[in-house]
Formats: structure tokens, C-alpha cells, sequence
């Protein structure tokens, strides 16, 4: 048995697994054509630079193990995705070894944010077979799409864990993110620490919500606190670049759009169209509360209370799916 499969077989035991559970997808063949997919191991040893020589060694032989597992192909993962579902673990050991160079990949972007190369791959892992637990074949999206996800939240909140830094969901954290962000660029423009009014009026939200995002940040240690002595990068850094469109990114990004279509239009219209103004979508650009009111006719409270119950409904299709609302949306 290779050094790869007892390594999938530890991580059943630490994910604590149902036997009932799923996963099947489509592994894009651009991915893995991509000129730079982990198959070219020179690329990825790259990052390892500096890195004592045992642990070098150690990433070196897990890259080249991983190289030799045999890709499926669209049609043999669906077939193994089903025999997952009915509780077969050679099948679903199949899909999670076919797999784990999406992870590797998804990984290298989170390289130098405190932890190690192979301690990435590892969390990744372990979100991997969460996804191949929760995947649905038949809901029609791509495995990929799906498992990256997953692999980002658990890399995402394995850094977070190791810096001791903060203990929020990782949705609240991107929020925070975005309210300091904007504080420091208004402190730097108005050459005065701004109000709470201010950031409001900046971002669109209401005084209460901004005025409880900033208690909430005085309760934790600071996201710009370096995360280590030796270091100037910062709890804000290490969250992945959701702007950075490396060419996996841009197909499981694409896959995902038309998924979120395909639920929009479980909604009623007026939901669809308030959503879809908000965000960006169905061919429009995203909109203010006031905008969306002025082009539906309605006024700005109504349209957010009517996008308060099409992102509960949207919520409730996604919780069917192991997603979250949160990983789509900035509500």
C-alpha cells in the first residue's frame, strides 16, 4: 500500500467520517493542463526554499506520490460519487486520492502565512473528504467547484487557529476586514480617525451594524497585529485574495455563477430581481438599497427586507448543498 493511501486512511480517522456519506465530480481537464499544475513538482518545490532538508524530502515524496494517482475521468466519477452515496469507502478513497492535487494547488496560495506547505495539504485534505461526504452528483455542479470550498475554509481556519489570533467564523472575520479596511482609507483621505457615521455612509450599512462590527473588533486582538515577531504580515493578509483569478479560480468561479443562477430562480421574481441588482448578477451591475429602490419603484427599506428573505431562502437551498451563504454572498 503506497505512503498516499495510508495517508488518505489516517485522515478517515481523524475527520471522523459518516459511512453514509458522498462526493463525485468532474476534475476540469484545464486544471490539470494548466502549465501550472502541480503535476510539475520543480514549481511547487520552489516554495520550499529554506525549508530544512527532512521536511523537503518529506513534501518532495508526498508531490510524487500524488503525481502517480490516476485521474478520473467525468463519467467514473459520477459512477464512484454514487457508490459513495451508498456507503462504498473503496469508492470514495478512489475520489479523494483522484483529488488531491486540487488540494495541493489550493494550498500553495496560502504558502507563507504560518503554516508550513504540508500542514496546508493537510487541512486541505481533511475538507476534501468533507466535500466527497457531502457532494451530490445528481445536483449537477462540478466536483471541483464544490471542493474548493470546502478546502478554503479549512485551511482558512486552521491558520486562523494556529496564530491564537481570533476565534470568529471565518465569514465575520472578512466582514470585520472589510469595516477596517475602509476606516483606514477614510483616515488617510479626511486626515482624521473617522465616525461611525462616516464608515456607514461609506459602505452603504446602517450606524448600528457598523457600530457593533467596531465593539466586536475592540473585544479582539487587532487583524493588523503582525501574526509573528519575524513577520510584517498581518492577520488581514492571510485570508486568501478573493480578486485573484489564477486559471482554477476562473473555472470553478464561472461553475459557481451559474449554480447561484440556477437557485436564484427558485425564488420569487421580486426576490431574484432585488438579489440579482444587489449583487451583480443576470447581466446587472451591483447596486445600492437606494439604486435598486429608485429603478423597482419601492423604498429602501422595503428592498431590504425583501433581500433579508431571498438570502433566507437562498440560505435554507444552500444548507441542502453543505454550503453556506456567506461563501457567496457579502450580506
Amino acid at each position: 500500500m503506497s505512503q498516499s493511501t495510508l495517508k488518505v486512511n489516517e485522515l478517515y480517522d481523524e475527520a471522523d467520517l459518516d459511512e453514509n456519506s458522498t462526493e463525485a465530480d468532474d476534475f476540469d481537464e484545464a486544471l490539470l493542463k494548466d502549465e501550472d499544475d502541480v503535476a510539475n513538482l520543480d514549481e511547487d518545490l520552489d516554495l520550499l526554499q529554506g525549508v530544512n532538508q527532512r521536511v523537503l524530502d518529506a513534501t518532495q515524496l508526498y508531490l510524487g506520490e500524488i503525481g502517480f494517482s490516476p485521474l478520473l475521468t467525468a463519467e467514473e466519477e459520477v459512477l464512484f460519487a454514487r457508490r459513495a452515496l451508498r456507503g462504498d469507502i473503496a469508492a470514495r478513497q478512489r475520489m479523494i486520492e483522484s483529488n488531491l492535487r486540487l488540494v495541493v494547488k489550493i494550498s500553495r496560495r496560502y504558502s507563507n502565512r504560518g503554516l508550513a506547505l504540508l500542514d496546508l495539504i493537510e487541512e486541505g485534505n481533511l475538507g476534501l473528504i468533507r466535500a466527497v461526504e457531502k457532494f451530490d452528483p445528481e445536483r449537477g455542479f462540478r466536483f471541483s467547484t464544490y471542493a474548493t470550498w470546502w478546502i478554503r475554509q479549512t485551511i482558512e481556519r486552521a491558520i486562523m487557529n494556529q496564530t491564537r489570533t481570533i476565534r470568529l467564523p471565518i465569514h465575520i472575520v472578512k466582514e470585520l476586514n472589510v469595516y477596517l479596511r475602509t476606516a483606514r482609507e477614510l483616515a488617510h483621505k479626511l486626515d482624521h480617525e473617522p465616525s461611525v457615521e462616516e464608515i456607514a455612509e461609506k459602505l452603504d450599512k446602517s450606524v448600528e451594524d457598523v457600530s457593533r462590527m467596531m465593539r466586536l473588533n475592540e473585544r479582539i486582538t487587532s487583524v493588523d497585529t503582525p501574526i509573528s515577531g519575524d513577520s510584517d504580515k498581518a492577520l488581514l493578509d492571510i485570508l486568501s485574495d478573493e480578486n485573484d483569478s489564477g486559471p482554477e479560480t476562473t473555472i470553478q468561479d464561472d461553475d459557481m455563477k451559474q449554480s447561484i443562477v440556477k437557485w436564484l430562480f427558485e425564488l420569487n421574481a421580486k426576490q431574484r430581481e432585488v438579489l440579482a441588482r444587489r449583487f451583480g448578477l443576470l447581466g446587472y451591475e451591483a447596486e445600492t438599497l437606494e439604486d435598486v429602490g429608485r429603478e423597482i419603484g419601492l423604498t429602501r427599506e422595503r428592498v431590504r427586507q425583501i433581500q433579508v428573505e431571498g438570502l433566507r431562502r437562498l440560505r435554507d437551498i444552500l444548507h441542502t448543498q453543505g454550503l453556506n451563504i456567506e461563501s457567496l454572498f457579502r450580506t
